[in-house]
């Protein structure tokens, strides 16, 4: 995907394709980091570049559902409610089988789920806000498809937002210098694509 989002027809056009940049960016900062470095948590907090990864396919694979289902809820998940809330924060957290390869599949069929859910759905439809968490406010109801959505891009652009300080942590590397390594930009006195260390 290239650094910018291409012109959109119309809002929905828009929806998608800035949530498409944003998931693209985990892509980019995650590009030719070894299986050892997905897991390094080098600033003061607990955060990976894995972890986060993991953390929005799972956020979003949320919000679609929730979507998807308007005006009605989504049918419970699998576990309890008690459940997740002892599970809470373990999708920050990468295990053994977790690769690079299949954190990024995930998201990515996140992302295929998403864009289907918004090719279809209607943008004004009354999403139910989920009221098992304190920082869901309790004084209304439901908001829109469209709200939902501007949600998700705000949550993938802030958790792309720490992904790049962490990797910028691990070996120096920075969003721009990333994408171009991965599109094959030509090399400028001002812009030189990343390539690992020697």
């Amino acid at each position: 995907m290239a650094a910018q989002v291409p012109p959109v027809a119309d809002e929905r056009d828009g929806l998608i394709a800035y949530l498409d940049q944003q998931r693209d960016a985990f892509v980019s900062v995650s590009f030719g980091l070894t299986e050892e470095q997905i897991r390094m948590t080098p600033t003061a907090g607990s955060l990976s570049v894995g972890g986060l990864i993991k953390h929005v396919t799972t956020c979003e694979r949320g919000w679609a559902d929730r979507m998807a289902a308007a005006p009605d809820i989504p049918a419970p998940p699998k576990p309890s409610t008690e459940a997740a809330a002892s599970a809470w924060g373990d999708d920050f957290r990468v295990t053994d089988d977790d690769t690079l390869e299949r954190l990024l599949a995930g998201l990515a069929g996140v992302g295929d789920r998403t864009r289907e859910v918004l090719q279809r759905a209607d943008l004004d439809a009354a999403v139910p806000v989920p009221h098992d968490a304190p920082w869901f406010p309790k004084d209304v109801d439901a908001w829109s498809v469209r709200w939902v959505a501007m949600h998700i891009v705000e949550e993938l652009a802030r958790h792309a937002g720490h992904a790049d300080i962490v990797r910028e942590s691990i070996d120096g590397a920075t969003m721009y210098e990333l994408v171009a390594a991965r599109e094959g930009w030509p090399e400028t006195d001002w812009l030189k694509p990343w390539r690992p260390a020697d």
